[in-house]
């Protein structure tokens, strides 16, 4: 089982013809995810690769091919654009892969969001992928094997350390998800948590954190009161000094309960089993499954 996304996958790529779209659509399309559209303005009428159809707008692909996961690569100047079109044409699912999205930006895209009823995971994330099924985004299929252990991320390339400590060692993965470490996301710790906890195919759940914010803190209190599943957690960042950026806009210390202190001490209180180093998820798992 997964969460999000399955074979069932019917993408539509953003900016299929520009330099990361179209490095990252042929490697979703070698995963085995079904590519049905791509946009590119200007484009319409072209293929990609001799058989993705590529049209002007979201509107004239979910018409011709009814996708129901979009993918976005486009640059930041864009990118607000592009998830308004994808809303809008009431896509279900909205990935956004771009980074330096204006905080300003997102703060008139998620009203529009919800208004539509639909959902977006993003900006300034590495999406997600359920092995086996399908992969929407920039995670490396290579690491990833289908198994039971649900993946929620802030960080991009520390998901990718944990993924590749979970496979290496036998934990296979359900779904794995970015959700992006900027201020504003449009799908945070407690959807994932939600999903996964509600995933017949998902046994545990490793979550990994960062300094900034009170977000770890809010998933920690669901963990506590609505979870029954064991989860593993991390929190980047145990090294930040105050006030300096480390990453991501939103890896911030600006205030309590920011650090990472503050957030391992929320973890454990709450029942979740806290790594001192991405290594101690594969002895912490199986203690938490046996």
């Amino acid at each position: 089982m997964s969460v999000f996304i399955d074979k069932q996958t019917r993408l539509l790529v953003q900016g299929i013809t520009g330099r990361d779209g179209s490095f990252h659509t042929k490697a979703m399309i070698d995963y085995g995810t079904s590519v049905v559209a791509g946009v590119t303005p200007g484009k319409g009428g072209q293929t990609f690769e001799g058989t993705v159809p590529i049209f002007n707008t979201v509107a004239d692909a979910v018409a011709a091919t009814q996708p129901n996961v979009s993918v976005i690569y486009v640059p930041a100047t864009f990118a607000a654009s592009a998830i308004f079109e994808a809303a809008d044409a009431r896509i279900p699912l909205i990935v956004c892969i771009t980074e330096g999205v204006p905080v300003l930006d997102m703060t008139t895209v998620m009203p529009f969001v919800r208004e539509r009823g639909v959902r977006l995971i993003g900006p300034n994330c590495p999406g997600l992928i359920s092995p086996g099924l399908a992969k929407v985004g920039i995670i490396p299929g290579n690491i990833c094997t289908p198994g039971n252990i649900g993946v929620v991320s802030r960080s991009g390339t520390l998901t990718y350390e944990i993924i590749h400590q979970l496979s290496t060692n036998g934990f296979g993965q359900s779904t794995c998800v970015g959700i992006g470490g900027d201020p504003i996301i449009g799908t945070n710790f407690i959807d994932c948590l939600a999903e996964f906890e509600g995933d017949p195919g998902t046994r545990a759940v490793v979550i990994i954190g960062e300094i900034g914010g009170a977000d770890e803190q809010h998933a920690a209190s669901f963990v506590q009161t609505k979870m029954k599943k064991p989860v593993v957690g991390f929190i980047a960042g145990q090294t930040a000094p105050p006030g300096r950026r480390m990453g991501h806009a939103g890896a911030i210390i600006s205030g309590a309960g920011a650090t990472a202190a503050d957030k391992m001490t929320a973890f454990e209180a709450a029942g979740i089993s806290v790594m001192k180093r991405p290594a101690d998820v594969v002895p912490l798992l199986r203690s938490r499954l046996e």
